[in-house]
């Protein structure tokens, strides 16, 4: 996933995304670790892939953190 397709998914859609790729990177991982897998990459790969979803996140609550002070003063 691309970061620009992160960054078109809504707050909730991406949090969503999120739980289901750390699900999937876990299970990936656990075979690798059972049996070599046969794509390895596949596991660097969903690795910043969920990087970047943090990224998107953190950028995004840290935003609405900022709006809201901006409200309060």
């Amino acid at each position: 996933m691309k970061h620009r397709e992160i960054k078109d998914l809504t707050t909730k859609e991406l949090v969503e995304r999120y739980k289901e790729e750390k699900v999937r990177f876990t299970k990936v991982k656990f075979n690798n670790a059972v049996a070599r897998i046969e794509q390895p990459h596949k596991l660097k790969e969903s690795r910043k892939v969920i990087a970047r979803m943090l990224t998107e996140i953190n950028t995004r609550r840290v935003d609405n953190e900022l709006k809201a002070a901006e409200k309060g003063e």
